[in-house]
């Protein structure tokens, strides 16, 4: 009782992890989407487990036919609910296997979401959802854990390296490379060629970061829950911690010397590849062992997603193949080479012992079960792009996914980034120690200076656009300058300061939206030449960007409330 407890209890952290696919899924991309990829990471799940209770089951762990390539298919579910959940002499309850099963089966659907977001129709992504978990998934774990042939001959993937991540990184690979690349993501000259590679970033890296820590939570479930001892699920637990974090820690190294700064998304890639890599062998491997799985995975993540992307031009918004396709292989394999025999498992890896059984036995089971993969979703989404099914349509695209297939402004409603916050700290309207050598004129350029007549009644309009953290000094100088009124708002400038690249996962970015302040200031009786040399005095650092001052006459100021106009509407004394 107590151990099918901890089964089920596993499962449910299993469960839990779709929580963090959304979250990373989410999080790696654009904020238009973020609502298509929470229908997507819900409903893989409940139609998976709509089509995996009438035949998926069953054809997993049905009664082996056909030289252990299929379980025969039944209705017991349904049927035969009293023997169903009826608790057997030894093992398991049925049902309690159902849902252990269901949850892995939801995991292998789900890895494919984030390779194909941000242009895949809703309606294209449900049927895969459905197929993967009616037949493509089953069959194959039937072969390794219903008592198919590959578990007939010794082939071992404790917890799914091959069975679900491989394989859902093979159906992330082909279905990203079928659907094509997002509209802007490649510059192609006339001849079709690629001439230039676009970062996309993702909107909200703290989203992705708590994904991974979902998902890393989870994987104790993932890869503890059929431990049968105290021994073997602490062995579990052991090796599963220390893969992930060797592999973020390799990374961080191996981007930092690269890119010269540790890439923060490749970093929660790794932890992710780290605990793909493990999955198959966390019974077979000691602690030396799963290091040496954490370091490979740690390269092997970064390696692929640059290829794919820079010199394959596979578009993959999350990293998807890297983390699942690559190591799913990796893992898979690393069983035959580092397998320790005095891990529970007890299986002899090359390096240990030099027998080359186990590591044959990996490599054959890898490669069956890739070529079922590939052809099946091979064949699947290439019907689905001849029915024009697949992608959606370039207007929809650009708006976002969110609008167009399911109704959604945005799924952050009534939510925008704020400014307030750059109000209420600062150093004042203290001289910025200048650090750069781009002259005033050119770091604050001003755009148009009108004559100042000094009438007296002349209004005129000062637009600023600067860098956010220098809100609460323009505030204060601009207060000690009489100006009491100004309007504060939050824009994206397009653009990049000259001399620094930076690297989003990889690809340079050249240019990008960065988040800037405008502050409108309409005066009359202050000179304008006043407000423009404080601001000048403020803002400057020495840098491009610094900001850009623009100038406007202006013909009439209205004060609403009380009807005045010209100069008395400007006067904040009632």
């Amino acid at each position: 009782m107590s151990v099918e407890f901890w089964f089920l209890i596993g499962a449910a952290l299993v469960f839990w992890m779709q929580a963090g696919f959304a979250m990373v899924e989410t999080g790696f991309t654009r904020a238009k989407n973020a609502g298509n990829i929470i229908m997507k990471n819900l409903m893989d799940f409940c139609i998976g487990t709509v089509v995996f209770s009438l035949l998926g089951y069953t054809l997993m762990m049905g009664e082996d036919a056909l030289f252990g390539l299929v379980g025969v298919p039944n209705l017991d579910l349904f049927t035969h609910f009293k023997e169903f959940i009826a608790s057997p002499a030894e093992g398991f309850t049925d049902a309690s296997y159902f849902v252990f099963n269901l949850v892995f089966c939801a995991t292998t659907a789900t890895i494919v979401s984030g390779a194909m977001a941000e242009r895949t129709k809703f309606s294209a992504y449900c049927v895969y959802s459905g197929v993967i978990s009616l037949v493509i998934y089953p069959i194959e774990a039937h072969w390794i854990w219903g008592g198919g042939w590959l578990s007939q001959i010794g082939f071992h993937d404790y917890a799914g390296s091959c069975a679900i991540h491989m394989v859902g990184g093979i159906a992330a690979l082909i279905g990203a490379a079928v659907l094509g690349p997002r509209i802007g993501k490649y510059v192609r000259d006339k001849k079709g060629k690629v001439t230039k590679v676009n970062a996309i970033p993702g909107h909200s890296i703290p989203l992705g970061a708590l994904g991974v820590f979902i998902l890393w939570l989870g994987w104790y479930g993932f890869n503890g829950a059929a431990a049968t001892s105290v021994s073997e699920l602490s062995s579990i637990f052991l090796t599963t911690t220390i893969a992930p974090s060797v592999a973020t820690c390799t990374t961080m190294i191996y981007t930092w010397v690269k890119n010269g700064k540790p890439d923060v998304s490749m970093c929660l890639n790794a932890s992710l590849a780290g605990l793909v890599g493990v999955t198959a062998g966390c019974d077979a491997l000691d602690a030396l062992g799963a290091a040496v799985v954490g370091v490979v995975s740690g390269i092997l993540v970064v390696i692929v997603v640059e290829k794919l992307d820079l010199k394959l031009h596979i578009d993959d918004p999350v990293g998807a193949v890297g983390v699942h396709c690559a190591n799913g292989v990796w893992g898979t394999v690393a069983v035959g080479l580092l397998a320790n025999p005095d891990a529970p498992a007890g299986l002899s890896g090359l390096l240990y012992t030099g027998s080359f059984r186990q590591l044959g036995l990996q490599l054959l089971g890898f490669a069956a079960v890739a070529a079922w993969a590939a052809v099946t979703m091979l064949l699947f989404f290439r019907l689905l792009k001849k029915l024009n099914f697949l992608r959606a349509e370039p207007a929809d695209e650009l708006s976002g996914l969110d609008v167009s297939e399911h109704g959604l402004p945005s799924a952050y409603a009534d939510f925008m980034p704020a400014v307030d916050k750059y109000a209420e700290f600062g150093t004042g309207d203290q001289i910025v120690a200048v650090t750069g050598t781009t002259p005033a004129a050119e770091a604050i350029p001003v755009k148009k200076e009108p004559v100042f007549s000094g009438d007296g009644h002349k209004f005129t309009k000062v637009e600023i656009v600067f860098k956010e953290e220098r809100l609460f000094a323009l505030k204060e100088a601009m207060n000690k300058l009489g100006i009491t009124g100004m309007t504060v708002s939050h824009v994206m400038g397009y653009g990049m300061q000259k001399g620094h690249t930076e690297f989003y996962r990889g690809v340079a970015v050249e240019t990008d939206l960065r988040p800037k302040v405008q502050v409108d200031i309409v005066v009359s009786a202050i000179p304008v030449r006043d407000v423009i040399e404080t601001a000048k005095r403020v803002l400057y650092t020495g840098h491009i960007g610094d900001g850009k001052i623009f100038v406007y006459d202006v013909e009439n100021v209205v004060k609403v409330r009380t009807g005045e106009e010209g100069y008395d509407a400007l006067q904040d004394v009632e």
